[in-house]
């Protein structure tokens, strides 16, 4: 076997050792799961992003609030985080507005503590494994690093038993050594650009919840005057 075949990526995984392949194995399992899990919370955000959208311009309308809070009862299970947040806010007001004991303000504060536990239940679900991202963009790295020490260890220990050091003898092990750090990288830098621009988009639609749920509060409180 010549040199050029010796350095290509499937003999370098083989002739690799037993630690350095388990630091492959290990990034490409991780890297694997982290492109699932950007895949689907990108449709999850885009997802929560278009209803959002939705309910926002169904809301601002002039609509029925009525008729909105019975579309959002009867399509709990498809409604948006936004839509869920409104059902809260909407179920607790007519629950407490016909307390007589009550005053407006306790009224609104629990329209606004209903609407808050929603919001944080929902908010939790949209930052679901994002946390996994984050992790793997900053280990992976090192991970590879620590393959690629690993394997350079591995070759200079080699060298012992070779009379002369020539680069038909280094260079293999050099070689797999550094595709470790390369596959660490590959699995690093798609988690962390995904990890930023999914945590900028939570951030974004967090904002929009909380606008709303102000502006809500302040048009049911209206209603109680």
């Amino acid at each position: 076997m010549n040199l050029s075949q010796d350095l290509s990526i499937i003999d370098l995984f083989i002739q690799a050792s037993f630690a350095v392949k388990l630091v492959m194995g290990l990034l490409i399992g991780v890297s694997v799961m982290s492109w699932y899990w950007i895949f689907r919370k990108w449709f999850a955000i885009r997802d929560a992003r278009a209803r959002t959208e939705e309910f926002e311009r169904d809301f601002w309308s002039g609509g029925d609030l009525n008729a909105l809070f019975q579309s959002a009862v009867n399509d709990r299970h498809s409604a948006g985080a936004l839509e869920r947040i409104f059902e809260a806010g909407y179920r607790e007001f007519t629950k407490l507005r016909g307390q007589k004991s009550l005053d407006p303000s306790a009224v609104v504060d629990g329209i606004r503590r209903a609407m808050r536990a929603t919001y944080q239940r929902e908010l939790d679900d949209l930052d679901a494994h994002l946390s996994f991202l984050a992790s793997v963009g900053s280990v992976s790295p090192y991970v590879g690093l620590f393959g690629t020490v690993w394997g350079i260890m591995h070759a200079f220990r080699g060298l012992a038993n070779v009379a002369s050091a020539t680069l038909s003898a280094v260079a293999p092990g050099i070689a797999e050594a550094l595709v470790a750090t390369a596959i660490g990288l590959f699995a690093a830098i798609p988690a962390v650009l995904a990890y930023n621009s999914f945590a900028h988009d939570v951030d974004r639609l967090s904002v929009r919840f909380e606008s709303f749920m102000e502006e809500f509060a302040n048009i049911l409180q209206r209603q109680l005057k």
